[in-house]
């Protein structure tokens, strides 16, 4: 193996080191009663942030407005991301990952259990690599008492 081969093996390997790196910053920052400017420093101007059933947001103004407002809908939640499969090209990369997230939702102070995959795309910006676009697909969202059997989405 070349000495420039062996270079681009470990940029990659460092690149998604970063990027698990960025993707528990923001799991960190949403379990820290959601740290908006945190968060959205994590994102790119441009970026996407698409909850599915829980919204899409266009550029870093829409991404500050929901989750200065996530509090009041989740005032607790854990998330737990697991089963990282990363690809890096160059300057861009994609992620998968799940989620599995305890939390309460606001509404009727409920306990529950949640399910998800996260799908995303990266961008190295000046050295660091960004959100460039996160999709979050529920599997399930289930009151704690009942489980996802009786109740898939609460």
């Amino acid at each position: 193996m070349s000495l420039e081969e062996l270079e681009r093996r470990i940029r990659v390997l460092e690149d998604i080191e970063a990027i698990k790196r960025l993707k528990a910053s923001y799991c960190a920052y949403c379990d820290d009663n959601y740290d908006v400017d945190n968060i959205v420093n994590l994102f790119v101007e441009d970026a996407v942030w698409d909850g599915g059933m829980r919204g899409k947001c266009e550029g870093k103004q829409e991404i500050r407005e929901f989750f200065t407002n996530a509090p009041n809908r989740l005032p607790f939640a854990v998330h737990m991301v697991l089963n990282p499969i990363i690809e890096v090209d160059g300057d861009t990369a994609t992620g998968t990952w799940y989620l599995f997230q305890p939390c309460t939702y606001a509404d009727g102070d409920r306990a529950v259990w949640g399910s998800a995959r996260y799908d995303e795309e990266y961008v190295r910006v000046n050295g660091e690599w960004k959100f460039q676009n996160l999709k979050l697909t529920s599997y399930f969202w289930t009151p704690f008492d009942q489980g996802w059997v009786k109740t898939r989405f609460a």
